[in-house]
């Protein structure tokens, strides 16, 4: 400590060199002159006895306040002022300064006992050269009983008489010949008036004058008893705290809390929290936002020294309410702890608004409290309560440092338990909105799968599959790996995901859409480049993209640097096909892929897959592969059966990369659920065509479309003839829905236009998506095809109903 002796103005009397060490300014800069200098705060004081007012308003005697150092630097400090009297009631006032700058490492526990000091009263008893007191302050009388009357101009063995006043008057008498303001300390047991002993640490400063020479002696004296007690139960915090935060659970940290401070701290011990915090819904509460309407609370710990903890009205996990005028809303309001040494429980007080507690109170003589808001950088998370009910002492200043000392490490667990569990909500979420909810194989193929993330604790990662619907009853087959685990990898998987979809819809060949899709990988890449204050989400991909028709039987397939499919034919025979494996995705080497096409017998089964299924740290990819088949070769299973077969290995494991597996089983459809015809590119083909697909919907018993099947058909065929040169193929598709096709040899895809009221065309595609479910067209070898999709079970509704019966067939 450093001090400081300052008459009623505030000019500064006496000096120390521990002062000098803290603020850089000595005796002689300072001895004569204003502590405002040093103390900005006091500039605001006319007086001494006004500012301690202040002080006293804002933190009591002691409490954090800042120096300015002779360099310009501001220091942060604990200051502690005492009032001193001499002969004749003259008044002066000590300060004393501890820096409270101190290295992380002694923060916690020294931070605690510098305040646990704090708490404490001390003694002050200046000295002058010939060690006669010249100043006392009040609290000396109750450390050894001498009045201030008897101890002025008396010397410590005028008082005091053996060998302890000798030792103290001789420590006295080496600080003043020394001129040093290192403190020199001791423990001695010294009389009290109430003739107990008790332990005492006692400290002496010399203090200089404006010359540097010494004065006098300033004597500290402190009663450490309950700050001994304190320490004891600090180090005890110390060792309990590594316990707290052992998972990343709210409401068990909270539990956790109460376990711990019973029967440390108290008798009984609730916690709890903020609603939003367990549920990680809503924002946080801001202390010193209250309004009217207080938060919702849940309790999220619960321990007592009895058995089931009768004291709480309310389990686990149930909602708590809070009166308006308890100590808990008055926690919630300031943000302050709130200490209770003596709970009243007369009428008229807080309790007899709150039944509830009340009846609970005088049932378990509850006669102390303590209530400790639970916060984190001005974030209220709770509060815990703590109550003694057996334990007679009550609760004092000291055990309530304590419990926020205790409730503050706490807090820290929970804002770490808080923070993950929002996270992992999160994660979750947008897993699940990035990873298909439901495999939608039509009637081309039955479709299961497994995902298995290497983070298991949040429960993502950059792996993903889909089964996409196409036209003509086709399925487009993904299988996808982002380099990466976790949320970051994810986020990129979701972007990769959404841009296989809209070129999937784009109704590319494999090989196209991997080239596309390889150039949006480069350009997220390059973006995230640009940013150099974040780290690039997409850092590459493989994926294989494989298209299954089920009318041909035939699957086209490309990979960009991913593993082959396993192929299982209905005899279980297993095979890997010779898929040229490309580049992975945004490495930019600007070589083509390939596609390979294989017809698949009906009933064949395929395994599309990432590389964690078949590559581990035991295992090489090879053995991974004959694993996988083996498991696999077992036509009788069904699907579900087979991917739990498949992912049994990997059960329970931690994995460092993650696991996905896509197993699909192909059907075919029947030759009597589709026609075709071949036709002219001349105006007779339209008429043709009518007839003939309306004589098919009568076979199929679907001749509540006729009319819109045959106005479409007319529309489609009519901008074959116009805008193509060779043969024009009809062919119509019976499955989930109603496809018709018409194929070219115009390569240019149609488009829908906005027709004015005098245009003569334009209007053919518009009455043909008002009369459908969808449609769309798709480029093949040599030309294009148009499709559009009808309902099975639509003969007429409200998107047809714009056409008037006798309409004319308009033309595009």
């Amino acid at each position: 400590m450093a001090f400081a002796l300052l008459d009623e103005q505030g000019t500064v009397v006496a000096w120390t060199q521990a002062a000098e060490r803290l603020v850089g300014y000595s005796a002689g800069d300072m001895v004569g002159r204003s502590a405002a200098l040093v103390l900005p705060s006091f500039g605001e004081a006319p007086t001494m006895s006004v500012f301690v007012e202040q002080c006293r308003a804002r933190n009591g005697w002691s409490g954090a306040s800042a120096v300015r150092h002779h360099d310009g630097r501001v220091l942060d400090i604990n200051l502690r002022i005492s009032m001193v009297q001499g002969r004749d009631g003259a008044v002066r006032w000590l300060a004393s300064v501890t820096d409270i700058g101190v290295p992380s490492g002694e923060a916690g526990s020294g931070s605690v006992r510098g305040s646990l000091l704090a708490c404490a009263p001390i003694g002050v008893v200046v000295r002058d050269l010939e060690l006669r007191c010249t100043w006392v302050n009040d609290v000396m009388e109750s450390h050894d009983g001498i009045s201030p009357g008897q101890r002025l101009g008396g010397r410590v063995t005028d008082a005091w008489s053996g060998a302890e006043a000798e030792t103290i008057e001789a420590v006295m008498r080496q600080v003043l010949q020394s001129g040093s303001t290192k403190v020199h300390e001791y423990r001695t047991w010294l009389p009290t008036s109430q003739g107990q002993e008790h332990p005492f640490a006692a400290s002496f400063s010399c203090l200089q004058g404006a010359d540097g020479q010494a004065l006098g002696v300033c004597t500290i004296s402190v009663d450490v008893t309950e700050s001994r007690r304190a320490r004891e139960r600090l180090a005890i915090l110390s060792k309990i705290g590594t316990r707290l935060g052992r998972t990343l659970d709210v409401m068990q940290t909270g539990q956790e809390l109460a376990d711990l401070a019973v029967p440390l701290f108290a008798d009984f011990v609730a916690v709890d929290l903020e609603q939003s915090v367990p549920f990680c819904e809503g924002p946080l509460v801001r202390i010193g936002s209250m309004t009217e309407r207080l938060p919702v609370f849940r309790r999220a710990g619960l321990a007592s020294i009895r058995q089931g903890v009768p004291e709480s009205p309310w389990a686990r996990g149930e909602p708590v309410p809070v009166g308006p005028a308890s100590p808990i809303a008055d926690v919630l309001r300031t943000g302050r702890s709130r200490l209770e040494p003596f709970l009243d429980t007369a009428p008229g007080t807080w309790i007899d608004q709150d039944p509830v507690r009340a009846q609970k109170i005088r049932e378990s003589g509850m006669h102390s409290l303590m209530v400790v808001p639970i916060r984190v950088r001005r974030v209220l998370m709770g509060v815990a309560v703590f109550v003694r009910t057996e334990d007679p002492v009550p609760f004092q200043e000291v055990d309530l440092l304590l419990a926020e000392e205790f409730v503050s490490r706490a807090a820290v667990s929970l804002d770490n338990a808080r923070q993950y569990t929002r996270e992992q909500t999160a994660a979750l979420a947008l897993q699940r909105n990035l990873l298909p909810h439901r495999l939608r194989g039509g009637t081309a193929v039955e479709a299961a799968s497994r995902y298995l993330p290497a983070d298991i604790d949040r429960g993502v990662g950059g792996d993903w599959f889909d089964v996409i619907p196409l036209s003509g009853a086709r399925v487009a087959l993904v299988v996808g790996d982002v380099v990466g685990h976790g949320v970051n990898a994810a986020a990129t998987m979701g972007r990769l995901r959404t841009a296989v979809h809209t070129l999937a819809d784009m109704e590319l060949p494999p090989d196209e859409l991997l080239a596309r899709l390889d150039d949006t990988v480069q350009r997220l890449a390059e973006q995230d480049s640009d940013a150099p204050d974040q780290i690039p989400a997409v850092v590459g991909a493989t994926c294989l993209y494989a298209v299954y028709d089920p009318v041909t039987r035939k699957c086209t397939m490309a990979a960009a640097g991913h593993p082959p499919p396993a192929i299982i034919d209905p005899q279980g025979q297993v095979t890997f096909p010779d898929l040229p494996t490309g580049a992975p995705l945004g490495i930019g080497l600007g070589i083509p892929f390939e596609a390979v096409e294989l017809e698949l017998p009906e009933g064949s089964l395929l395994a599309l897959y990432t590389d964690g299924l078949i590559e581990t740290r035991d295992h090489d990819i090879e053995e991974g592969m004959h694993r996988l088949g083996t498991a696999l070769a077992q036509p009788g299973r069904s699907l579900e059966d087979l991917c739990t077969r498949a992912l049994e290995p990997f059960q329970g494991r931690a994995e460092c990369d993650d696991v996905t597996l896509l197993l699909v089983r192909t059907r075919s459809l029947s030759p009597t659920r589709v026609a075709s015809w071949t036709l002219p590119s001349d105006p007779t083909a339209v008429r043709s065509a009518r007839k003939l697909a309306a004589r098919q919907l009568a076979e199929w018993g679907l001749e509540g479309l006729e009319d819109s099947m045959k106005l479409i058909v007319s529309e489609l065929v009519t901008n074959a003839v116009r805008h193509s040169t060779g043969p024009i193929v009809l062919r119509l598709i019976q499955h989930q829905v109603l496809t018709v096709e018409v194929s070219d040899t115009d390569v240019c895809s149609p488009r829908m236009r906005s027709a004015r009221t005098m245009d003569e065309n334009g209007r053919g595609l518009f009455l043909v998506a008002q009369l459908s479910r969808r449609w769309g067209s798709r480029s093949i070898p040599g030309g294009k095809v148009v499709w559009v999709e009808a309902d099975l079970a639509h003969t007429s509704g409200p998107r047809s109903s714009v056409l008037p019966v006798h309409a004319p067939r308009p033309s595009t």
